[in-house]
């Protein structure tokens, strides 16, 4: 969505979309908005996680719960049953289904299954993005006058203009841009918390082959997974970039990091909105 600051202030419903890497402050900004009882917080990951691949990650976890005889048993009797109790500041239930590729010995995915995980999330992502009109008509039918749609660090990689112009049509797309210091931050981040990630397949295999070379590896089984979560993720910054300036030129607006980290209440969210709308 299109606007200027003057129609911004007349909205009845102001909906918001946050683009961005994850830890570069769409939660801070989400929450700040969310003190007020009028705004409506929808998690673009909880969505995926709690609906989507809901039923991957339990059948994952059955899985490896099935290689002791006596958890096997159990599950067969329906003695036991797993539920996935996700919140919004906790997530590792998805982290911990997508994993991260390399060596099985150290808690790597073999890469045909790791890709098979990319893609069921690259999936899930599509259609909890899909949700966003319909949350929003939830939400107002339910007394909040507005809405934020928190949605997942990835959201870039999906290069689906029909995903990105429903968004726009629906709300106003804002993407918080990391400075100088974000960025390290963000990749010290990285280097002492290596988490799992998406990856575009065609990155991924491009930046396997350089890391095999590197390394001098002959296969992706051989790869420490931490070690190439740590290597990659300052690529995966880049790479991601342009796509983010991509999709705020065309369908939004950018917000500066630094100048969100300084806002401390709504009103001084909207004074920055209200910059870049101008």
């Amino acid at each position: 969505m299109r606007i200027n600051k003057a129609d911004f202030r007349q909205l009845k419903h102001k909906n918001f979309t946050l683009l961005g890497m994850s830890g570069v402050g769409k939660t801070h900004l989400a929450k700040l908005l969310s003190d007020k009882d009028t705004y409506y917080h929808y998690s673009g990951d909880y969505r995926i996680g709690s609906e989507y691949l809901n039923g991957d990650i339990l059948d994952n976890v059955k899985a490896r719960m099935r290689k002791d005889p006596c958890l096997a048993e159990l599950l067969d009797d329906q003695a036991i049953d797993l539920v996935n109790r996700m919140t919004f500041d906790n997530l590792s239930s998805v982290s911990n289904f997508l994993g991260k590729v390399g060596n099985p010995e150290l808690g790597g995915l073999p890469l045909s299954e790791f890709k098979r995980r990319q893609a069921l999330h690259r999936q899930a992502e599509v259609q909890a993005m899909c949700d966003v009109p319909a949350f929003i008509d939830k939400a107002h039918q339910s007394g909040f006058s507005h809405f934020i749609n928190d949605a997942g660090g990835s959201l870039c990689e999906l290069d689906d203009d029909a995903t990105y112009g429903l968004l726009s049509e629906h709300s106003i797309i804002l993407y918080i841009k990391a400075n100088d210091k974000n960025v390290s931050d963000l990749v010290e981040r990285a280097q002492t918390h290596p988490k799992p990630l998406y990856y575009q397949s065609a990155f991924l295999d491009e930046q396997l082959d350089i890391y095999l070379a590197e390394n001098r590896l002959t296969y992706v089984a051989q790869i420490d997974p931490n070690a190439f979560v740590r290597w990659i993720f300052p690529r995966l910054l880049e790479h991601r970039v342009p796509k983010y300036e991509a999709i705020a030129e065309r369908y939004g607006y950018t917000i500066d990091s630094e100048a969100l980290y300084q806002c401390q209440s709504a009103d001084d969210v909207f004074q920055l909105i209200e910059q870049v709308l101008d």
